[in-house]
């Protein structure tokens, strides 16, 4: 599959086993290399998620993301419109990873800043023409700008999905396999760490227009 340009709208999808989407997000291409698909999001841009997950954003209530992860595993749920906020989003996704690196960026008085580093653990990417497909599995990283210090994210929720049988023993494996090699990034400065300054310095383009989710929207995977 050809890559995709730099500026182009694309769409992350986040997909259940039964071909469901469970949720989707509209991006831009910063670059697109062999290593990895870099993509940002701005304040604004459109999302699709479940209606209890939108819930629980807006309530700020961790019991609702429970049963947002309950109805994902009895495959019963509906896409709600949603749109992102707060934060400039840039996520660095290798292709054949089982994790995603991102940088939330948030304003100060010089513009934008980087609030933190934020490891989602996930499938792989399966590329889409209109842009790719993974699965967030719940547990994540959370990293301090100056990459000095970390800690786990969303443990317990980890551990409810693998009850409810979200994650398989294989996709643990795999999980289990990630955090190593980001902890292995992390200590030896390799990856995406590498380029930690200048991503770090990296600013949503001003002439990038929001992004926008194609309609109408799919509801399984194709």
């Amino acid at each position: 599959m050809r890559g995709f340009e730099t500026g182009q709208t694309v769409v992350r999808r986040d997909g259940h086993r039964s071909g469901r989407v469970w949720s989707e997000l509209a991006l831009r291409v910063v670059a697109d290399t062999g290593e990895a698909l870099v993509t940002a999001c701005a304040p604004s841009a459109q999302a699709r998620w479940p209606a209890l997950y939108a819930q629980a954003r807006a309530q700020e209530d961790r019991a609702v993301r429970t049963e947002a992860f309950d109805a994902m595993a009895a495959g019963e749920w509906e896409l709600a419109a949603g749109m992102w906020q707060e934060t400039d989003l840039l996520l660095w996704k290798p292709p054949r990873s089982w994790f995603s690196v991102n940088a939330f960026f948030v304003p100060d008085r010089d513009g934008r800043r980087l609030r933190n580093w934020y490891v989602n653990f996930e499938h792989p990417t399966r590329r889409t023409g209109a842009g790719f497909d993974t699965l967030d599995l719940t547990v994540d990283l959370v990293v301090a700008p100056d990459l000095a210090r970390w800690e786990w994210k969303d443990e317990d929720e980890y551990a409810h999905v693998r009850r409810l049988g979200i994650v398989s023993d294989t996709e643990q494996e795999a999980v289990d396999a990630a955090r190593g090699e980001v902890l292995a990034m992390l200590t030896e400065r390799s990856g995406v760490f590498a380029q930690a300054e200048r991503w770090a310095s990296w600013r949503w383009e001003p002439a990038w227009p929001t992004p926008c989710l194609p309609r109408p929207a799919a509801t399984t995977r194709r």
